[in-house]
């Protein structure tokens, strides 16, 4: 049982942190604005996102909007159903299931996502993108790994 909840706690925690992350930018820093971290590598910025992953589909919040959300509920039920069924592909099924959510949220309330991370030689990104991509990368090698 613990084992099957564990995926919904970890996607709970990265969702948490990811909105406390943003509302502290939100309200510290004003859009365009930023802050050196470490000088010349990483910098906390605000910026504002209307698209997905580098921007692409700018402008199209409706449509990712129903996406990410039809996402996210396809990764409720195979977490539920057992589809991820090894110990990492169910940490990545939560990474990725958190990260959707509170990207989501954002869509939803503010009309855009929040990035921060800005390595200014990257697109700009937040905790809830790091969260999909490693918890994918997760998923990919779980899957992968159980075949061989």
């Amino acid at each position: 049982m613990r084992t099957k909840l564990f995926p919904f706690v970890l996607a709970g925690l990265v969702l948490a942190l990811d909105q406390l992350l943003k509302h502290a930018v939100v309200s510290r820093l004003g859009l365009g604005e930023s802050f050196p971290i470490l000088p010349g590598l990483l910098y906390l910025s605000r910026i504002h996102n209307t698209g997905s992953a580098f921007g692409i589909l700018r402008g199209q919040n409706l449509m990712l909007t129903f996406l990410v959300g039809a996402i996210s509920l396809g990764i409720v039920w195979a977490l539920h159903r057992g589809v991820f069924r090894g110990h990492w592909e169910r940490i990545g099924g939560g990474l990725v299931l958190g990260g959707a959510l509170g990207n989501l949220i954002d869509r939803l309330i503010r009309g855009y996502v929040v990035d921060y991370l800005d390595f200014r030689f990257f697109p700009a990104f937040n905790l809830a993108d790091a969260s999909v991509v490693v918890g994918a990368a997760l998923v990919a090698a779980g899957v992968l790994w159980r075949r061989r």
